[in-house]
């Protein structure tokens, strides 16, 4: 049998294959975008991510007490939000299994240091064991190893920047925040949070003891930005989904 070939055909047929290959190699590294949390490789601090998504990320800090959440924990369930946790080690020792809760529910746990110090007033030495042991407490009682960190207080300085970056953790704040902790009741927790909350924002809470009436906001904080047509992420799918750069405090 003679084969009589078409250069043309042939040519078309080529060109077709090549297409399919780059449209396929096109949606899979889409998808390793969205699915993979890549870190932040600059040296700043992590306030908001911009992006035109209607997605905000909850999150919580917790150094002291085991009495809010549990109420908290619920809420989450029973909305099917997602949140991350910002716990410190001396915490994470005291309460292991409050730990492996937060992860069984699909929550991010993340660093708040080890003692909750201030950073800006210990020296650099200090701040690199504070980070370090932290984050050593956090992995014993979860398996998992911190990949972000809230300094406490949210106080940070040039040496905390390259402490963080020199460890691989990237600095995460705020850009919303009700100050749930100075307990002004959870009608005004709530006013504060819908009034600022937007795009690529992220919510600071409290699930320690101290906030006392956060378990009561969070609900009417959930409903009412859902309603807005937002829906809740961690803090690392925020930045996973985001189609455009973070933005950085510097």
């Amino acid at each position: 049998m003679i084969w009589i070939i078409n250069s043309k055909k042939v040519k078309n047929i080529l060109l077709l294959v090549i297409a399919a290959f780059f449209a396929a190699l096109i949606l899979f590294v889409q998808k390793q975008d969205t699915d993979v949390f890549t870190p932040i490789k600059q040296s700043g601090a992590l306030s908001k991510v911009m992006t035109n998504q209607k997605q905000i990320a909850l999150t919580f800090d917790i150094n002291w007490g085991d009495q809010q959440l549990p109420l908290i924990l619920k809420t989450l369930r029973a909305e099917h939000v997602k949140a991350t946790f910002f716990i410190s080690g001396e915490w994470a020792e005291r309460h292991p299994n409050f730990v492996r809760a937060l992860l069984r529910n699909g929550h991010e746990v993340e660093s708040h240091g080890m003692r909750h110090d201030d950073y800006t007033q210990l020296n650099a030495q200090k701040v690199r064991s504070d980070i370090i042991f932290g984050n050593e407490a956090i992995y014993k009682t979860s398996g998992e190893r911190p990949e972000m960190i809230r300094p406490p207080f949210g106080k940070l300085n040039k040496d905390t920047l390259t402490i963080a970056s020199g460890l691989n953790q990237q600095l995460v704040l705020w850009s919303v925040n009700p100050h749930d902790e100075t307990n002004p009741g959870y009608k005004e927790v709530v006013g504060r949070v819908l009034e600022r909350a937007g795009k690529g924002d992220i919510i600071k809470l409290h699930a320690s003891d101290v906030a006392k009436s956060t378990d009561r906001a969070l609900p009417l904080i959930i409903r009412e930005l859902e309603n807005r047509g937002f829906t809740f992420v961690t803090v690392k799918s925020l930045i996973s989904n985001a189609q455009s750069k973070s933005k950085l405090m510097d």
